[in-house]
């Protein structure tokens, strides 16, 4: 199916005028197709000319252009020809539409907790044509009127007011103009609750099975969302624009959330049914706090193509850490940031796929959504925190709220966006972005000491490796007993290839740390003097302020992902140091880095399970730990779990799934229930029937998530060629189900089973392709066999990707896993035999 070019786009855009949709959905003719019928009024700069709008139907039944029938045997594709334009149009498209079992169009859901369906309209890039006939660019805005035919007992909400009609259909009235991919309607016997703040009414909506679920979380949910209002309201000249403002929490999103104006979407994980960590709430108040943030990124002030995806997703990022540093009571949201979200961009930007921020040569609409990844996000938001460093926050609040008032409703590229920060300092903003935009990589910041033999420094500078300037802070750290505090902080600037004097360390006591970028503000890599590497080495928990902590761990993750530190140096600096932690984002992100890529992917077969073993001690001592938080114990439990081997820690398992010996004050809950299980299962001490037993228990959709991983981790040749089948089955399983089942594939399996599956891998993997970008990134990237660290893999890796005939978001993904491949061979093939 043609993939809209940017050439095309840019050409229609010249041409038409959209004046207006009204789009009517039947929603009450089975669980496989709905009935779409779109009515669009538009204009042509050009009367005489061609055109074409994009649909999508499992059976195109009608289409009229001015009251002219038009042959639905000349649709394309997705592409209906539209010839001979008048000056004013009106256009009516009639179809028959499957629903989605991906998240990509309307996505149909049947609750396996009570039966009941639900439905929801994810139009993100290439996907709007799904739902409904439209011109899908996002440069071509419109007002949107939904009526919606739905089943008596369903509630339909959708980007504006939602009201039900006297003959019983819904009506969701136009806000706008806004872009097709920002579109949803959302329908199904929802539960509801509602506030409101500031005059604007707010809304909370999730299915009917988790009523106590977001009963629950609604107080701690209306909190964040009022304090974001009123921070960017303090930030912004313009206000919330789009009437009420509507969170939908769905089932099986394939994205955190999307900020479809008045009615954002979550996934609802969100509202966790198992007990949360500190950190997991920390990270769902950043989400609702982007989202909102899109309201005007991305909303109000839409891309005008998809190169310029930072437009959104940067800014969005970067204030959601911020407003919910500084309004909400998570105030470490930074701390995440720095030890998780930038490891996601780090790793993104050192890869061979890696692209500029802004102005990302992005031909085709279906090649946009691979750019939605850790440089649109954690590299841009950090980005532009180095820019607010450089500029200060009059200068870039003044530029936004120009771009706002010079772009409301309408489009913008990066050059609209330095035309309005531009005026409002005196910096050389247009240089800046120059080379903080428009290239790519990771520059390096290293700290230079030379001391006598007193241990005095006689010389000092900060070296910038890179080909950026960077504005950075320098923390300077002394030892106050047994701990390691901040004694004094230096702003420093430091040219691209540049090495800048440090005079005021000269003539002092050598400290015990001097850390580059402390505070965490620039995007780049960091590298100690020897001194202070030691003084890590020795003292990492030691350090007093938790961001340095974070940037810290973030340090010692590249060193050893990029094979400057042993897999084995690092697992002895996570023991050494994690046992005495407190906040739980570093825990939850060390050990997860520990257990997911250094034990299962870095080391040898042979040394994995020792390094379980201490992985294991690890979190038991976090988990030991007097008055340790409560998420601090769900964290290490959770890794406790992951590690379990040998016959004594299995049987604990199996003790603690029959509510035996639990760790005091812990509820072994449905999240650590099934992890249980699947560790288990993987290991060889469970079976089917533990599985559908505990699946009986929990018939909910995490129950048949949790009963899919653990199927598929089953080590015998039967269960594993089941698993492979569902896989590779099309439409065998939702996107969930799938990414269930490749999570759990390549936990168990003799050596010779594993190398078949890996050959059958690169054999079948291509057909991928022809199934959506979410199934593409399950099977090409999550399914990826990493774990088989060979120079064979890499071949057979590399024999794939030579093909002509991947898909682009299968390439890209295939790629990506690759590079994690190669450096995993880096490690085993360091290690000593």
């Amino acid at each position: 199916m043609p993939a809209l070019q940017r050439t095309e786009a840019a050409a229609r855009a010249r041409l038409l005028d959209v004046g207006s949709y009204r789009v009517a959905l039947d929603l009450t003719r089975g669980d496989r197709t709905f009935r779409s019928t779109a009515v669009i009024r538009f204009d042509c700069a050009q009367p005489g000319a061609g055109s074409f709008i994009e649909v999508e139907p499992q059976a195109l039944l009608r289409a009229e252009l001015n009251g002219v029938p038009l042959d639905p045997a000349t649709l394309d594709g997705n592409r209906l020809p539209l010839p001979a334009l008048a000056a004013e149009n009106e256009l009516l498209v009639e179809a028959d539409m499957a629903y989605s079992r991906t998240a990509e169009g309307l996505h149909h859901f049947t609750d396996p907790a009570d039966g009941a369906g639900y439905v929801y309209a994810s139009c993100g890039p290439d996907l709007a044509p799904k739902v409904f006939a439209c011109f899908d660019q996002p440069d071509l805005k419109a007002p949107f009127t939904f009526t919606v035919t739905a089943p008596e007992d369903w509630t339909v909400v959708g980007n504006g007011a939602s009201t039900r009609l006297a003959d019983g259909r819904w009506e969701v009235s136009p806000v706008g103009p806004i872009s097709s991919y920002l579109i949803t309607v959302v329908g199904g016997p929802l539960h509801a609750v509602h506030a409101e703040h500031d005059g604007i009414p707010l809304g909370l909506y999730a299915r009917r099975s988790l009523a106590a679920e977001l009963d629950r979380e609604a107080d701690e949910l209306f909190e964040v969302t009022r304090a974001s209002f009123d921070r960017l309201h303090e930030l912004f000249d313009e206000r919330y624009p789009f009437g009420g403002y509507d969170q939908v929490f769905v089932p099986e999103f394939n994205w955190g959330a999307m900020e479809n104006p008045g009615c954002v979407v979550f996934r609802d994980e969100l509202l966790f049914r198992s007990a949360p960590t500190d950190a997991q709430r920390a990270m769902r108040a950043m989400v609702v706090c982007h989202e909102m943030a899109h309201m005007w990124f991305g909303d109000l002030v839409t891309l005008a193509w998809w190169d310029d995806v930072w437009l959104n997703e940067s800014f969005a990022e970067m204030l959601g850490y911020r407003i919910a540093a500084e309004a909400t009571r998570y105030t470490g949201a930074w701390t995440s940031f720095a030890v998780r979200r930038k490891s996601w961009g780090y790793d993104a930007d050192q890869r061979p796929s890696t692209h500029p921020i802004a102005a990302a040569p992005t031909a085709t609409a279906a090649e946009a959504i691979t750019n939605f990844d850790g440089i649109s996000y954690a590299k841009g938001a950090a980005t532009l925190r180095q820019l607010v460093h450089w500029l200060g926050d009059d200068a870039f609040f003044a530029g936004l709220n120009a771009y706002f008032a010079e772009h409301r409703w309408g489009n913008a590229e990066l050059s609209d966006f330095l035309a309005a920060l531009s005026p409002a300092s005196e910096r050389d903003v247009p240089g800046w972005a120059e080379v903080w935009l428009r290239t790519t990589g990771v520059d390096t910041l290293r700290i230079e000491v030379q001391a006598d033999e007193g241990e005095r420094i006689v010389q000092a500078a900060l070296v910038n490796e890179g080909t950026r300037p960077h504005r950075v802070r320098i923390g300077v750290f002394e030892r106050d007993g047994e701990a390691v505090v901040a004694r004094e902080r230096l702003d420093v600037d430091v040219a691209p290839g540049g090495r800048t004097p440090l005079p005021e360390l000269v003539g002092t006591a050598r400290p015990a740390l001097l850390l580059p970028n402390e505070g965490d503000l620039s995007w780049a890599r960091i590298r100690l003097d020897a001194h202070s590497a030691a003084t890590v080495a020795a003292s990492l928990s030691a350090v007093t302020d938790e961001l340095a902590r974070s940037v810290l761990w973030e340090h010692t993750r590249d060193l050893v992902r990029s094979a400057e530190l042993s897999a084995a140096d690092y697992l002895q600096l996570v023991a050494a140091h994690l046992p005495t932690e407190r906040i739980d984002a570093i825990v939850e992100a060390v050990l997860t880095f520990a257990t997911d890529h250094v034990l299962a992917r870095y080391l040898d077969p042979d040394d994995q399970d020792a390094a379980r073993r201490l992985l294991g001690d690890t979190a038991r001592a976090v988990l030991a730990q007097p008055d340790a938080p409560q998420g601090l114990r769900i964290a290490a439990l959770r890794a406790v779990v992951a590690t379990a081997c040998g016959a004594e820690q299995l049987a604990q398992l199996t003790g603690w799934l029959a509510e035996r010996d639990v760790p005091q004050g812990m509820s072994f809950d449905a999240d650590l229930r099934w992890a249980a299980l699947a560790r288990l299962a993987a290991a060889g001490a469970a079976g089917e029937e533990q599985i559908a037993a505990e699946l009986a228990a929990d018939p909910s959709d995490i129950g048949e998530k949790g009963a899919a991983r653990a199927r598929a981790a089953l080590p015998d040749d039967a269960a594993k060629e089941h698993a492979w089948q569902q896989l590779f089955t099309p439409g065998a399983l939702s996107n969930r189900q799938l990414a269930a089942t490749a999570e759990g594939f390549w936990r168990s399996g003799s050596p010779k089973l594993r190398q078949e599956y890996v050959q059958r891998y690169f054999e079948q993997i291509a057909g991928a392709g022809d199934r959506g970008e979410a199934v593409a990134g399950v099977l090409a990237f999550g399914l990826f066999p990493v774990g088989a660290a060979t120079a064979d893999t890499v071949r057979a890796a590399e024999e794939c990707l030579a093909r002509t005939d991947l898909t682009a978001p299968l390439r890209r993904y295939l790629g990506d896993a690759l590079d994690d491949l190669r450096r995993a061979v880096a490690h085993r093939s360091s290690s000593p035999s």
